[in-house]
């Protein structure tokens, strides 16, 4: 996993986490939902590099 890449995903699903706790303590269910597809965005993209590394060796 690249460094640059690791880091966009953890970013993603700490900002998409966040996101999503605001959203839900504020009622605000369509910041909610942004917020989970945000996290689950980040979670894709982190699966995705975990799968291009196994290949690499």
């Amino acid at each position: 996993m690249t460094a640059d890449e690791k880091a966009k995903a953890k970013t993603e699903q700490a900002k998409g986490k966040t996101k999503e706790a605001v959203g839900s303590a504020v009622g605000n269910d369509r910041m909610a939902a942004e917020g989970q597809a945000e996290k689950s965005k980040g979670d894709a993209r982190e699966a995705k590099e975990k799968t291009k590394d196994a290949f690499k060796h």
